[in-house]
């Protein structure tokens, strides 16, 4: 039997061609890198985020709510 992992999602949007995909936010994890699957542009996180998801994401990654909560 096997078992399917549920992660939360987010969902990420290029700030050059404004295209949304959603990906998975794994518990524990962040990403620095992520490109646009639409128009290929590389995104980093903005100044004082800690990764692509807290910059251009609708949720934060999980690393930021552990930080949020201590």
């Amino acid at each position: 039997m096997n078992k399917t992992i549920n992660y939360p999602q987010s969902i990420v949007t290029c700030p050059h061609c404004q295209a949304a995909e959603v990906i998975d936010i794994e518990h524990g994890s962040s990403q620095h890198l992520f490109r646009c699957q639409s128009c290929s542009a590389i995104l980093k996180p903005k100044s004082g985020d800690c990764c692509i998801l807290c910059s251009f994401g609708n949720r934060d990654c999980s690393s930021s709510e552990q930080n949020l909560a201590a």
